[in-house]
């Protein structure tokens, strides 16, 4: 069934303002999957916070202009879904690659943050990048490092006085 103009209109406006708002794309053909496929990668990618989309290269083309994402205009060739991580930089990468080693017929083709068009190979690279969660926990672990050692510091000489008062106690008793 074809679209109408203004129906095309719609998808390109969807698209253009998730892709404004999002951290890192991926675009993967999806090739030889089936519809139960594609609906449990859909599942995933709610949960994981990843908008994921089937778009006409055409239409993807008009809605990723002008944004980060422009530099993968030339990667989109064939039936591609499109993922745009709204919550991390990692999420869209992270359900992809789940997702394609459990099939084998989802191909990774593109991948882009920050402008940047990264190899396909780099997906292992960002898919590992930490939640925001996780990078939140790790920065605060590095921030209370310095704090824990000057504490420890400090009470470090009453209880080396109190050894040496009760070191000499004990000196005083034999």
């Amino acid at each position: 069934m074809a679209l109408s103009f203004e129906e095309k209109k719609a998808i390109v406006a969807d698209v253009a303002e998730v892709a404004a708002s999002a951290h890192s794309a991926v675009a993967a053909e999806y090739n030889g999957l089936s519809s139960e496929d594609m609906t449990d990668l859909r599942a995933k990618a709610r949960i994981g916070g990843v908008y994921l989309r089937v778009v006409k290269n055409t239409l993807a083309r008009r809605a990723i202009d002008g944004t980060d994402f422009d530099c993968m205009k030339d990667a989109l060739v064939g039936p591609l879904v499109l993922a745009f991580s709204q919550e991390d930089p990692g999420s869209a990468a992270r359900v992809l690659k789940d997702f394609s080693k459990e099939n084998d017929k989802l191909v990774i083709k593109a991948l882009s943050v920050g402008g940047q068009l990264l190899a396909a190979s780099e997906i292992d690279r960002l898919a590992s990048l930490p939640t925001k969660d996780q990078a939140i926990s790790m920065l605060m672990s590095v921030m209370q490092g310095p704090i824990t050692k000057l504490v420890r510091t400090l009470n470090e000489v009453p209880g080396k006085l109190v050894r040496t008062v009760a070191a000499v106690r004990d000196a005083k008793q034999a």
